[in-house]
């Protein structure tokens, strides 16, 4: 609602070569640096979520706060088609999951049912604490309870068990409930879609606790010899590495693209809305 289009096709490929194709190389080349470290991450919690989490939260503060914002109303703008998209999300996440197995086997089983419970569960913790704090459970925040929990399972889909789902969906629905509406707000950041909030600390949690649940005491996949502690201190180290190199490629990509080509749309653009100034169309005719 407030960059321009050119800046977010260049940031696009300038992130994804800088960016995602390190962590990627990292995470699942078989001499990659997290790799050899034996991390767990079967669908790209650190590779997709973390990292791309961080970008958001850098672009936010680079581009600034739309013009309004904590002073105006800024709900979305249709909540019929809010529930569309997250159940397509949440349909096409199936593939994601399983189809990272790489083979119609027990594994995809694993991670197509691992990914119903701990989205189920993350909606239902978001929605039950939205209750508990608010008084009323709300369509939108159910929406997004299910990305918080899609998100959470993405690196745990393939070595935890069922319990450990729904256990993780449950932690992430309430730590995202409030990273949304709590944290964002101390960050004073304008995260329009909350991308930090729901991939990034989400991602973060999934990624660390699959070094809890993929143990065989708590119906994990793993060795019989798995050490929760070793395995915890991996996962974090390689949060840790996606959380600063996607930080530092993120300054240096947006600080590019802003020398090159800028950021920013002018207010007058922003507040004509970019479906028209930008794009010569609009998303309603009466």
């Amino acid at each position: 609602e407030r960059i321009k289009f050119s800046a977010v096709l260049l940031f696009c490929v300038l992130w994804f070569t800088f960016s995602y194709l390190p962590i990627a190389h990292m995470v699942w080349f078989g001499e990659g640096l997290l790799f050899k470290d034996g991390a767990i991450d079967f669908a790209g919690g650190t590779v997709v979520h973390i990292n791309a989490g961080v970008a958001a939260l850098v672009g936010a503060y680079m581009v600034g706060k739309r013009v309004g914002y904590g002073k105006e109303a800024m709900a979305p703008h249709n909540m019929v088609m809010t529930m569309i998209g997250a159940s397509m999300l949440w349909v096409g996440w199936f593939g994601f999951n399983a189809g990272s197995n790489l083979e119609a086997t027990g594994g995809a089983t694993l991670a197509f049912l691992n990914t119903i419970l701990a989205t189920s569960a993350a909606a239902v913790a978001w929605v039950s604490a939205e209750t508990l704090l608010k008084g009323k459970p709300s369509m939108l925040g159910a929406a997004s309870g299910a990305v918080a929990g899609l998100v959470a399972i993405t690196p745990a889909c393939g070595t935890i068990g069922p319990m450990g789902a729904i256990v993780l969906g449950l932690i992430s629905g309430v730590v995202c409930l409030w990273a949304v509406h709590g944290l964002k707000k101390m960050m004073g950041v304008d995260d329009s879609l909350d991308v930090f909030g729901i991939h990034g600390i989400s991602g973060i949690i999934g990624a660390i606790l699959v070094g809890v649940f993929t143990a065989p005491s708590l119906g994990g996949t793993g060795a019989e010899d798995f050490s929760i502690a070793s395995q915890v201190l991996i996962q974090t180290k390689g949060v840790v590495i996606t959380i600063l190199w996607s930080g530092i490629v993120s300054v240096v990509m947006f600080k590019l693209v802003d020398i090159v080509i800028g950021l920013r749309v002018p207010e007058e653009e922003e507040r004509i809305g970019l479906d028209v100034t930008s794009h010569g169309e609009r998303a309603y005719n009466n």
